[in-house]
């Protein structure tokens, strides 16, 4: 069962030698200001970095110069042996390493990269966790009034209409708090979507979950927004009138899919089963890479393996010999 996000401020680290802590520090400059890379982002560079480098150091390694494939090699084993860190993790290590090594190649304090030589483990990576249409069914009508919780302003609105634009949309837990009032477009049926990197997309937004938000603009939300601005336009808010965080809303599909029934559900899972379930209704692949906002079309890929009924049953209706 995948862990609720932390920030790497929370978790004590070793401190680096000096060679070490520099490179960490204009690296981790370069990403923010060059790449434009989002607050949650840069904290999972620098943890994973941060790991490299205390690791080489243990190793008796002294700067950039010195480390070699194996450093490398070893320290994403070790990961997964020692540190017992799931698969997904270790890949998500391999990236942040793979592009400190090219960073380190291009300003020039390696001749050759040490990271490219590494391949990416696709022996290793899980398929993602989907939800059964069923099972959806049930979270989305777990949000019911009546709730101790609801004393007050009715918030089973605001869940209702945060798991059904996840669903409907398929935005990650980052992604559905930053979606603003203005980024719904009820005309056209799509939301604008900010999503890593500060890169935007528009997805449509089905019937179910453009009733449940309208229910929630209309009788729960005015309740919640204060007149100091504090929502910062936003559309999701706390009983505080704030923004909604992403812990809070891991911890708001958590309580629904209790209530459910529903045992290992979090955020992302919504998004798995939203790709999955377009792909098996007969979605085009390209089509759903910009629904997610993938840069990469074999990141998406993941999906075409989850639901293999579709294919057999294709082939059982289809094929002369089927």
């Amino acid at each position: 069962m995948a862990a609720a996000p932390s920030s790497s401020k929370s978790i004590p680290r070793n401190p680096l030698p000096e060679a070490f802590e520099d490179l960490r520090a204009k690296f981790l400059a370069f990403i923010r200001v060059e790449c434009g890379l989002a607050p949650n982002t840069l904290d999972a560079y620098d943890r994973d970095l941060h790991d490299l480098l205390d690791d080489l150091s243990r190793r008796s390694v002294g700067g950039a110069e010195d480390i070699t494939p194996r450093h490398l090699s070893e320290h994403l084993a070790r990961l997964k042996t020692d540190r017992n860190m799931e698969s997904s993790s270790v890949i998500r290590h391999l990236a942040t390493i793979k592009v400190f090594g090219r960073w380190l190649t291009a300003r020039g304090f390696v001749k050759e990269n040490p990271a490219e030589v590494l391949d990416r483990p696709h022996r290793w990576k899980r398929l993602p966790g989907v939800m059964s249409p069923t099972q959806l069914k049930a979270l989305l009508a777990a949000p019911k009034p009546g709730r101790a919780e609801d004393d007050g302003p009715p918030l089973w609105l605001r869940d209702r209409a945060m798991l059904e634009l996840m669903y409907a949309s398929g935005l990650r837990a980052s992604e559905v708090g930053a979606v603003g009032t203005t980024d719904l477009h009820e005309t056209l049926g799509v939301v604008r979507v900010t999503g890593k990197g500060r890169k935007q997309r528009l997805v449509p937004v089905g019937k179910p979950a453009a009733a449940a938000i309208k229910a929630y603009l209309s009788d729960c939300r005015p309740h919640l927004a204060k007149a100091d601005g504090r929502d910062r336009g936003r559309l999701l808010l706390s009983r505080s009138g704030r923004p909604l965080e992403r812990v809070a809303v891991w911890q708001i599909v958590k309580r629904n899919a209790a209530e459910a029934g529903l045992k290992g559900v979090h955020p992302h899972m919504l998004r798995h089963s939203f790709a999955t379930h377009l792909l098996a209704g007969g979605a085009d692949l390209r089509v759903v890479q910009e629904f997610l906002g993938h840069a990469d079309i074999a990141t998406t890929q993941v999906y075409t393996h989850v639901d293999r009924s579709r294919l057999k049953d294709v082939h059982r209706k289809h094929h002369p010999r089927g």
